[in-house]
């Protein structure tokens, strides 16, 4: 497999409940249309899809087939490397390809998009003591996370921003805040208590919550988003200005951006990392890599 546009096409048979799987046939007959030139690695695995990426010869791009999950799990074959990511949406969330403008399941516009040539775009790093972890579109500690968790236990009927916003409902219920200390760029930008905190690279979350509107993936800045102390009726408030981005203006919100960050808490919270839970911590540092991706899925 060679020449200018050969792909390996990384098939997560398990993301969207099957939808990769399900859409597969479709996406290997637009591929041959096109007269693309590809490799399938189909797996369920993160780990053994990084060691065959790893193991292409490095002109070869890869499409990722699944949701935000599916590309943060094979983020690490492509840190530092130079080689080139595209995106085809077909996971349960697919926040960064909506940030992209592309909707899921829609192979057609994704593949129009692969035969150009990549651009750079920024990727963050978060340091936990629990790991290292990189990131495409963002993370989220306390209520975020939680929400995160609960979306495993959300009705099998339910897909995208259905399981999120149930998700929400649940996690409300038990909402839990601690005291916290942020920095950005070594400048205290709040202490206090908090029910969630939000890095972003991306814009939005959740299947279309637009929790950091004014993110920019290649500013080579990250951006942070936390809420002070909310009860449950104002984070339910909050959280319907946070669908439309409306939220930054808010005296219950704080936000800034930055190279970097550092976030304390008091006592252990939930954390996840595009959308993947990563344990509870009391400290994270997060830092961008500016242009450290190339990715062939931007808009014009």
């Amino acid at each position: 497999m060679d020449g200018p546009h050969a792909f390996a096409v990384v098939v997560n048979d398990g993301a969207g409940r099957g939808l990769a799987a399900r859409a597969w046939p479709r996406l290997e007959a637009a591929m041959r249309a096109r007269g693309l030139k590809y490799e399938v690695i189909r797996t369920r695995s993160a780990d053994e899809a990084c060691a065959r990426v790893r193991a292409l010869p490095p002109d070869v791009a890869v499409l990722v087939a699944g949701g935000d999950g599916t590309v943060h799990g094979v983020l690490p074959a492509f840190v530092g490397t130079g080689r080139a990511l595209g995106i085809v949406p077909l996971g349960s969330g697919n926040d960064f390809a909506g940030l992209l403008g592309l909707r899921s399941g829609d192979v057609d516009a994704a593949l129009d998009r692969v035969t150009r040539a990549a651009r750079a775009v920024d990727l963050l790093e978060a340091r936990t003591p629990l790991g290292t972890h990189h990131l495409l579109n963002g993370l989220g500690m306390g209520f975020d996370a939680q929400v995160s968790a609960l979306m495993k236990r959300a009705p099998a009927r339910l897909s995208g921003f259905g399981r999120y916003f149930w998700a929400v409902l649940a996690g409300l219920r038990d909402l839990r805040t601690g005291q916290v200390r942020v920095h950005v760029d070594g400048r205290e930008v709040y202490v206090g208590p908090s029910c969630l905190v939000a890095v972003m690279n991306g814009v939005r979350y959740g299947g279309g919550f637009r929790i950091s509107p004014t993110s920019d993936v290649q500013d080579g800045q990250l951006n942070v988003v936390l809420g002070r102390a909310l009860t449950r009726v104002t984070l339910l408030a909050l959280l319907t200005k946070v669908l439309r981005g409306t939220h930054l203006h808010d005296a219950r919100v704080v936000h800034g951006h930055g190279r970097e960050v550092q976030v304390t808490w008091a006592q252990p919270m939930h954390a996840h990392v595009d959308g993947e839970l990563a344990g509870e911590v009391t400290a994270l540092h997060a830092r961008i890599l500016p242009g450290a991706l190339q990715l062939l899925s931007l808009p014009h």
